[in-house]
């Protein structure tokens, strides 16, 4: 019996650590590798209670494993030395733009964001949202509404310059340079790539992590619907490549943001809705939020920009 407990999770460790990230179903399941680790924990309880000890050592080292990769989420990280101008970002999927347009419109009136990202977002949701008064809040925007769960859209309280948006297997990740009144440029992204829900879906999905921008030295906010938790390679590698996830940063990491609400409310929940700040840029706030009518949560960070 304990070998039974013990060995799904000890290939687990193998896999989550190995720098390979089979097709699915392993992407979706990935993102339950928290769990993995309070289950192998389980685990190794069971197994030295039944004195079980060559089960009990793959049980402790798939929690050695583990450990390191998903603990320092719940801790604090440091920040650089930034001393420019505040950026406060918040992002929601607005559930094929049945979101509750109150509440956001409260969320926006209460956090005073300079930037907001919105994905799934509707010409139905555009004209109730604009109608509540949002383009008065933040009076630039780059929309890109779409029927269904394609479209995106950034408003913001600064002028906005809008670049070609990034459009995969019919998921819009809308595009645009922030002018910051400090003179700061930083490009924005509301990220929604494809939910790798299927086969079929995993290569789009890849494909709009991928295309997401990174590198050159430019300043950079990545906000939204990632489809992703930071056990996923292609989130790993945008880490890599010169971001910071703020919830990380605040050690908040763990505190899921879908789903919420309606089904399929009965699965565990996930970290996948994120700020990805350029490691240049200090975290000073992080907040999972609620809004009715979407299953995920919306996700707000204030950051630092450098001088």
């Amino acid at each position: 019996m304990s070998w039974i407990v013990v060995a799904p999770f000890g290939l687990w460790a193998v896999v989550r650590l190995s720098g390979f990230e089979p097709d699915f179903p392993w992407v979706p399941v990935v993102s339950y590798t928290p769990y993995a680790l309070g289950a192998a924990l389980l685990g190794l309880v069971l197994a030295c209670v039944l004195r079980r000890w060559a089960a009990g050592t793959v049980a402790l080292v798939s929690v050695l494993a583990m450990t390191p990769v998903v603990l320092p989420r719940a801790f604090a990280d440091g920040n650089p030395g930034a001393k420019g101008p505040a950026l406060r970002v918040l992002a929601a999927n607005l559930l094929v733009g049945g979101a509750d347009t109150d509440e956001l419109t409260a969320l926006v009136t209460r956090l005073k964001p300079d930037v907001l990202t919105l994905q799934e977002f509707t010409p139905a949701a555009m004209r109730r949202l604009e109608a509540a008064g949002l383009r008065r809040a933040l009076p630039h925007a780059v929309t890109r509404p779409v029927n269904g769960v394609g479209g995106s859209a950034i408003y913001a309280r600064h002028p906005l310059d809008a670049v070609p948006m990034i459009k995969i297997g019919g998921f819009g990740q809308a595009r645009a340079w922030l002018k910051h009144s400090g003179g700061t440029r930083v490009e924005i992204v509301s990220v929604h790539p494809c939910a790798p829900k299927r086969t079929r879906s995993t290569p789009c999905w890849q494909a709009g992590l991928e295309a997401l921008p990174r590198g050159d030295g430019k300043l950079r906010v990545l906000a939204g619907d990632f489809n992703a938790t930071l056990d996923h390679l292609p989130m790993r590698d945008l880490l890599a490549a010169g971001y910071r996830d703020a919830a990380d940063v605040m050690g908040r990491g763990l505190r899921a943001t879908w789903p919420q609400g309606d089904p399929p409310a009965h699965l565990p929940g996930v970290t996948i809705d994120h700020v990805l700040a350029d490691s240049r840029m200090a975290v000073r706030a992080y907040e999972v939020l609620s809004l009715k009518h979407t299953d995920h949560r919306p996700v707000f960070a204030e950051l630092q920009l450098p001088r």
